[in-house]
């Protein structure tokens, strides 16, 4: 039986290029069902139903546990759910996932929204605010230090590739944006250019909307 394709509710933005790489990482079937952030889609009654705090990506698999339809929002539990459905890129035994659920919190819950600060104060923001350009492109050099540390001796986040590397990357990827000089961190450098050789990644970083 053909595998029903999972309605994928995506604008090309970091969180939402996550996502669209670990299905592509997992040859999964999906469909891109838009949400275009910049007209409000993302307050809609529809698409509150599945995703309640008003933020993309989410995803709605109908062959979820049970083989009943599931939905599901947060990128992390996003990524979470496909490794475990998938047996990819998300270790079976409890030692390992524990690192890479370390990982992928240390970018849901710090790179990402610090290098989101820096990218507003820094581009979008109505007036310049030297405060705020400071303290979050300041932050975003202190933890790209902490994975340029990580990094040693290894060529992936928690040693294997996993979806701790699939977080980071859309984040990453646009270290100028963030102020950062990405020569300051030749690891970070040096994973950035492994992971954009893989082809799932150069797929997942597309901003096609169908």
């Amino acid at each position: 039986m053909a595998q029903k394709p999972i309605d994928f509710y995506f604008w090309p933005t970091p969180n939402g290029h996550k996502i669209r790489i670990m299905l592509e990482e997992c040859g999964l079937s999906y469909r891109i069902k838009p949400v275009d952030i910049n007209k409000g889609d993302q307050f809609k009654p529809r698409f509150l139903a599945i995703s309640p705090n008003n933020k993309m990506p989410a995803i709605v698999d109908p062959d979820g546990p049970g083989k009943e339809p599931i939905s599901i929002f947060e990128s992390g539990a996003i990524l979470q759910y496909l490794g475990r459905k998938t047996g990819h890129l998300y270790p079976k035994d409890e030692r390992g996932r524990v690192l890479v659920d370390q990982w992928l919190f240390w970018q849901v819950g710090g790179l990402g929204p610090m290098a989101g600060q820096a990218h507003h104060f820094r581009h979008y923001a109505p007036k310049k605010v030297a405060y705020g350009i400071e303290r979050y492109t300041k932050e975003v050099t202190r933890l790209y230090g902490v994975l340029d540390k990580r990094l040693k001796g290894r060529s992936y986040i928690a040693d294997d590739y996993s979806i701790a590397d699939i977080a980071s990357y859309p984040w990453m990827v646009h270290w100028q944006r963030q102020g950062q000089n990405i020569d300051d961190f030749p690891r970070v450098k040096a994973w950035l250019a492994r992971l954009a050789e893989r082809e799932a990644v150069q797929r997942g970083l597309s901003s096609a909307l169908a």
